[in-house]
Parts: structure tokens; sequence; C-alpha cells
């Protein structure tokens, strides 16, 4: 009997145990998570401020409307970094009595608001190139600060937007994301820039800088678009086709399962929730359905970062199939 009570007691020590190593190791992990996640976007907002201040300067010392245009570009930028550092820091706060499914669609809301911004650049930008050509008021004072600040700006956005696309694409963070794709429209409007001042020194083409800003304002409509809808859908809660392609690939491996239906997906920032019902034969206990829904569940999220799984496990009879499509035969 003391015996039996002995090893009683260190089974449940070393459960104890276990549970504390994968608790510390997963808050480790969270923390990691977070730090980095927050020191990338802090130096962002360092780098779009700098960048900014500098092409400003520069713009109006030359009067060059591409640089200037680059300038209020890099603005709403910085705004845009500012924005992405707080809705990272809220985010990845936890889930709570008021917020069930945590906080992940700030990151969304932050990647709309991004949008709207550069929307706004874009229409001061196309005012002013128009206005420009239209008048014939193309003069600007091209110098060597012209070329410094345009080329500085060239490296530093393509050492940020590889920063922060390395993290988000690690953490999973659609506003780190919409960051990243900030700094690598800003390369592309730099080089469209360079391009107009190498064009107006040397092949006196005097309309150059404004085309240039109109190709700068084209670029930013692009980007505008592209990341405002993705934005919108995940607002809207639209299902991911990657990820339910995933999901239903892992189900049909499991010789378990008879069918599945009701298959749902939705993202909210960094995270996802998937959702289905499956069924097996009536014959299987609990203890064998629990086990093959745990390792359906392991295997999901090991390809789905972040991803929370509930299963909705149901018997394979037909008072549970009779008016049941699965999703499987569709």
């Amino acid at each position: 009997m003391f015996q039996s009570n002995n090893l009683e007691e260190l089974l449940l020590e070393e459960i104890l145990s276990v549970i504390l190593i994968k608790v510390s190791s997963r808050i480790y992990k969270q923390s990691n998570m977070l730090k980095e996640k927050n020191r990338v976007a802090f130096i962002s907002v360092l780098a779009a401020i700098f960048i900014t201040g500098f092409k400003l300067v520069i713009g109006i010392l030359t009067m060059s409307l591409g640089i200037l245009s680059e300038a209020l570009h890099s603005a709403l930028d910085m705004v845009a970094a500012i924005i992405t550092y707080f809705s990272v820091r809220v985010s990845d706060k936890p889930a709570d009595d008021d917020h069930n499914y945590g906080h992940g669609k700030v990151e969304n809301l932050s990647a709309l608001i991004e949008t709207l911004l550069l929307l706004v650049t874009c229409v001061w930008i196309i005012y002013e190139a128009i206005h420009r050509l239209v008048s014939g008021n193309t003069h600007i004072e091209v110098n060597a600060w012209s070329y410094v600040v345009v080329i500085a700006s060239i490296l530093i956005d393509f050492s940020r937007s590889r920063a922060l696309s390395r993290v988000a694409k690690k953490y999973n963070s659609q506003a780190l994301e919409a960051d990243a794709l900030h700094f690598s429209t800003d390369i592309w409007s730099s080089t469209v820039v360079l391009f107009g001042l190498v064009s107006y020194q040397f092949l006196g083409w005097y309309a150059a800088d404004s085309i240039a800003a109109l190709l700068v304002a084209v670029i930013v409509l692009w980007v505008s678009y592209n990341l405002g809808k993705k934005s919108i859908d995940v607002l809207l809660d639209k299902s991911p086709k990657d990820t339910k392609i995933i999901v239903r690939k892992i189900l049909k491996s499991y010789p378990e399962i008879k069918h599945y239906h009701s298959l749902k997906a939705r993202t909210s920032g960094a995270d996802t929730f998937i959702k289905f019902n499956v069924h097996f034969n009536p014959e299987l206990s609990l203890r064998e359905v629990h086990h093959v829904c745990d390792k359906i569940e392991a295997e999901i999220q090991s390809q789905v970062p972040r991803s929370e799984v509930y299963i909705h496990p149901e018997p394979d009879d037909a008072c549970h199939t009779e008016n049941e499509l699965p999703d499987n035969m569709i």
C-alpha cells in the first residue's frame, strides 16, 4: 500500500513537471514573439521618421515634385508604422471576457487605415502632377543631395521591408505584412523618382519629374487596392481558401473518418479559427474518437500557425447524415 502511494505521487509529480515545462515553454515563446514583433515595428517607426524628414528637406530645397511626393508618401508610411507598432502591441493581448476570440482584428483594422492613408497620398500626388504638367511649371533644382536622399531611401526601405516581411511570415502578422508592403512600395516609387531626376538633369526631359510622380501614384494605388481588399476580407470573415485546402487534405488522410461537413475557417490578426463536424463509426469508443480528434487537431496546428481547432464528432448513422451534405463531396 505504501509503495503504491509512492508510485502515484511520483506519477503525479511527473505529470505536473511535464505540464509546467510545456506551459513555461509556451510563455517563453510568446514572450520572444512579442519582443521580436515590437522591436521590428519600433525600428521601422524610427526609419520612417528619418526617411520622411530627409526627403522633406531635400524636396523643399530642390522643389522636386517627385521627391516631395515621396516625402508625403513616407510621411503617411510613418503614420502607418506608428499605427502598426501600437496595433501589434494590442493585437497579441490574450482573449478576455469582453473579447473571447482575442484582439487580433486590431491588426486588420490597422492595415485598412494604412490603405486609406495611401489613397490620400495618391490624391495629392495626382493633383499636383497634373497641375504642373498643365501649367508647364516643371522646373526643379537637381543636385547631389537629390540623389543621396533617394538612394539612401532605397537602401533603408530594402532593409526594413526584408526585416518586416521575415517577422510577418514567422508570426503570421498582417499588420507587419502591411508595413513591409509599404516599405517595398517605397523602393519602387523611389526608383521611379530616381529615373525622373536622371531624365531631367541629363536628358533635358523637364516633364519627367511630374510623370515619375504619376507613376508613383499608380504604384501606390495598386498596392492600396490589394492591401485594402485583404484587410476588408478578414474584417468580414472571408474564409481563407488555402487553410480549408490544408484541412480537407488532412481529414481525407484519416481512415477512421467516414466523412466530414460544415467546415468553416476565419482569420483574426495572426490567429486562424477552424471548426468542422466529423463522422466516425458508431462502434468506436469515446476514448478512441477523442484520440483521433487530438491527432487531427495537432496536425492542423502544425500546418496552420496559431490556429484554434474546434471539432464536433458525430456517429455515422442515418439520423446524423440524412440532411447533411459532406464538404468532401462538394
